[in-house]
């Protein structure tokens, strides 16, 4: 082969990989953390507050942020207008199981001076004030449904699912202003950036809220696949179907909604996890193929009724030791929470939790810290030993758990 043809063949290789594993040297500049405090933030979903905790240690409380303070005027709105209502109570009794969903995602600025929160009950993304407490802007999503967000490397610009509308919305983190939105499959929900914040991948995963949950209704379901994006320019790069991989390994009974998913430290390989399925699978860009299936226990008394789980899901909730080591799964409906050898995808021993709701890592990367909606409490896993390390309690149904800053001294809004 003439060396001008395998050098073309090796450029679009490497463009079919993303370039994901380009070096340090390119990635955004990080935000400067001076003056600042690196905390927890634990969104409390049904209460509509977020618990800020410390980010390692004792993992002991620091203040506590209403997220709703314009909850009178959103519910006025709501209730003049019979379409929002409609949508509104539909949320409230299908996803929300039976509760409003005041609090989805969160991130603060990269000043810490702001949280920006996605509230999916009223459909909108807002910045709070964090040293009053107050609204600094509002963003209201297309459709009906704001869900998962991802903030960008640098903290500049945070993504929002739009999950009604097929939309992903990318603002920016200060001004609220959109700056770019691209299209997705059914049901958008999870985002993440790269590590040098060059592309932004979306994880649709169809309807969750319907009772065709038999494999062979999966099609039912919905059109969800991996959107790949260029984060500058919103343009699609490329879709991945984990229909056509996983039927590739013989897995033809199994979903192919993408749910919570986390990349190796070189971004080399994406393990996440599906409806109804309790364990994860590791796919390679590079091959794009599903290169290894793990299935993780289940919890003798939990039912194997598809139609049972919340949502769909069944483990919901997935993370990465910072070295690559250890992964880190909530297995949601199974009430447990394990760390996972990397290397030899072992488990250790099994966390039991209460309808674990999502896995994250501590500030200084020595635990999973795993949000128990069940028991209103967020939970500390040691990497190194697989063994729980305590538990702190927080406000009703904690979903999402991120890291942040505030300023040095914040114990909370003072109005």
């Amino acid at each position: 082969m003439p060396a001008s043809r395998t050098r073309h063949l090796c450029s679009v290789a490497a463009a079919l990989v993303l370039t994901v594993t380009a070096p340090a040297a390119a990635a955004s500049a990080a935000p400067s953390t001076a003056g600042l405090r690196e905390v927890l933030f634990v969104g409390n979903n049904w209460d509509g507050t977020a618990d800020v905790i410390k980010s390692s240690g004792d993992y002991a409380r620091i203040g506590r942020i209403d997220v709703v303070p314009d909850k009178a005027e959103r519910m006025a709105e709501i209730n003049a207008d019979p379409i929002k209502w409609i949508y509104f109570m539909a949320i409230r009794n299908s996803v929300g199981e039976g509760h409003d969903q005041f609090v989805d995602d969160m991130y603060s600025t990269p000043d810490g001076s702001s949280v920006v929160v996605s509230r999916p009950s009223f459909a909108d993304v807002v910045s709070i004030d964090l040293a009053t407490g107050r609204v600094n802007w509002r963003f209201k999503v297309a459709g009906y449904r704001a869900d998962h967000m991802a903030v960008s490397p640098d903290g500049t610009r945070v993504a929002v699912s739009a999950s009604t509308a097929n939309t992903v919305h990318v603002l920016d983190i200060v001004s609220g202003k959109e700056v770019g939105r691209f299209a997705t499959g059914d049901k958008p929900h999870e985002n993440i950036f790269t590590r040098d914040g060059r592309y932004l991948y979306n994880m649709s995963i169809g309807d969750v809220n319907t009772a065709t949950d038999a494999p062979w209704l999966d099609w039912t379901k919905g059109d969800r696949h991996i959107t790949v994006v260029d984060a500058t320019t919103f343009q699609q790069v490329k879709v991945i179907d984990m229909r056509q991989r996983l039927d590739a390994i013989g897995l033809k009974d199994y979903s192919d909604a993408v749910r919570p998913a986390v990349f190796s430290p070189d971004e080399s390989k994406l393990y996440f996890q599906v409806s109804f399925f309790n364990g994860f699978f590791e796919y390679d860009l590079a091959t794009d193929r599903i290169t290894r299936t793990k299935t993780l226990p289940k919890n003798p008394a939990t039912s194997d009724d598809r139609t049972t789980f919340v949502n769909d899901s069944r483990h919901h909730g997935l993370s990465m030791r910072p070295d690559g080591s250890k992964l880190c799964v909530a297995g949601t409906m199974d009430d447990y929470a394990t760390v996972v050898d990397r290397a030899t995808l072992q488990e250790g021993p099994l966390v039991g939790a209460s309808k674990p709701y999502w896995a994250t890592v501590s500030g200084d990367g020595k635990d999973c810290v795993i949000s128990e909606s069940g028991a209103d409490q967020v939970t500390a896993i040691d990497f190194a030993t697989g063994q729980k390390r305590l538990s702190v309690p927080v406000g009703d149904h904690p979903q999402r758990v991120r890291l942040g800053h505030v300023a040095d001294g914040w114990t909370g809004p003072v109005a």
